[in-house]
This record gives C-alpha cells, sequence and structure tokens, in this order.
C-alpha cells in the first residue's frame, strides 16, 4: 500500500492561477493542464522557464512560484517561447501572435465562426448547417446533425414479401 506524505503547514487544497482553481493535491504540470487552452507542452515549458519542479505538489508552491507560472502564461512573448505553441498566431484582429485562456479562447473562436459564417466561407457554411467541417464521411457518421434515419419504407402495391 502506497504511504501518504504529510501536508505542510502552509499546504493549500487550492490554487488559483490565471483565473482557474488549481488542485493542490495534483503535481504542477498535471495540474496546469485543467487550466483551459494549457496542453502538455506549454505547462511543461512554463514549469521550465519559472525554474519550478514539475513534480512538485501545486499546494506546496510558496506566493512567489505562483505567481512566477502566472507571469510566464500569461505573457509568453516576454520569455520567448516558441511561436507553435501559441493557440492565436497572427490573431485575425490584431495581427499579433497571443496566446489565451477559458473564457477568452471561447470567445475568439466563436467570433472566427461568426466570421467565417458572415462571409459565407464553406466552413462558415458547414457549421451554420450543423454538418462535419473538416472533410469527415456524412453518410454513417454525423446522425444526430442530420436527423432521425428514415430507412427503406416498402411499397405498398408490391406483393413481394407477403405470403
Amino acid at each position: 500500500m502506497a504511504q501518504q506524505q504529510p501536508e505542510a503547514d502552509d499546504f493549500r487544497h487550492l490554487v488559483r492561477v490565471v483565473n482557474t482553481d488549481l488542485d493542490g493535491r495534483k503535481q504542477i504540470l498535471y495540474a496546469l493542464q485543467k487550466i483551459k487552452g494549457v496542453g502538455y507542452m506549454y505547462a511543461n515549458a512554463a514549469c521550465n522557464i519559472a525554474n519550478i519542479n514539475k513534480m512538485k505538489k501545486t499546494g506546496n508552491l510558496s506566493d512567489d512560484e505562483v505567481k512566477r507560472i502566472d507571469e510566464v502564461l500569461q505573457n509568453p512573448d516576454r520569455y520567448h517561447l516558441p511561436l507553435w505553441m501559441l493557440n492565436r498566431r497572427k490573431d485575425y484582429e490584431t495581427g499579433q501572435h497571443r496566446h489565451v485562456f477559458s473564457g477568452d479562447l471561447d470567445f475568439a473562436q466563436g467570433s472566427d465562426i461568426r466570421r467565417l459564417k458572415m462571409i459565407k466561407a464553406y466552413k462558415g457554411v458547414r457549421h451554420a448547417f450543423g454538418l462535419p467541417v473538416r472533410g469527415q464521411r456524412t453518410k454513417s457518421n454525423f446522425r444526430r446533425n442530420k436527423g432521425k434515419v428514415l430507412g427503406v419504407r416498402r411499397n405498398p402495391k408490391s406483393k413481394a414479401g407477403r405470403v
């Protein structure tokens, strides 16, 4: 049976980073992935830049370490993170490279889809009709978006199949 480590006096069960409550019992590398817009690679890079042990429990982080992580996550350009890690490269409105989180990410995605619908791009039309956008087949998939399956109706005048 695994032995549990005793909690320190300054252990916090909730740690707030980028307006998200993180579980203090998880390792910081995995706890950061609960923030919408932060994946494994981005969390790993943030921990490396902030010089924090990735396997350290989130609840054991000091206030200074939490501030450093928050700063790195919110200002990736200041710490020269590679552009491929950002989720809003060459933003449509500003033309800048940014990384957005949670509510801002939802808003940016929604505005992109609205813009595609407005200019009647192919992807926008597919979004408007509730069909798959990225070229998937629709004959057997996506039935919940297309409506009920009608099946094959038998011709009432046909004598085939009757006994």
